[in-house]
């Protein structure tokens, strides 16, 4: 049995940047930045992880677009008429 991470639902996943945003202003509030600074800091974070989810989609819709357009362009392979059955 393989064990493979989906990197890819990893990364794009809401819940997994909405945590990482929580304990990151959780903690930049509990070592005294500022509550302001650190909504400001989970912003930027957001705004990465918009940026690299929607990255991450158009390149798989891309390389999937890719592979079809291979898929396509392949001649089918018959053997010659004469040696038909």
């Amino acid at each position: 049995m393989e064990n493979r991470i989906d990197w890819k639902s990893k990364l794009t996943s809401r819940k997994l940047w909405m945590a990482i945003i929580g304990f990151t202003t959780g903690l930049l509030t509990y070592l005294g930045v500022g509550v302001e600074k650190a909504e400001q800091i989970g912003s930027l974070i957001l705004m990465a992880a918009s940026i690299a989810a929607y990255i991450i989609g158009e390149g798989l819709i891309d390389a999937a677009g890719a592979k079809t357009a291979d898929e396509e362009k392949k001649p089918e392979t018959h053997p010659p008429e004469d040696e038909r059955p």
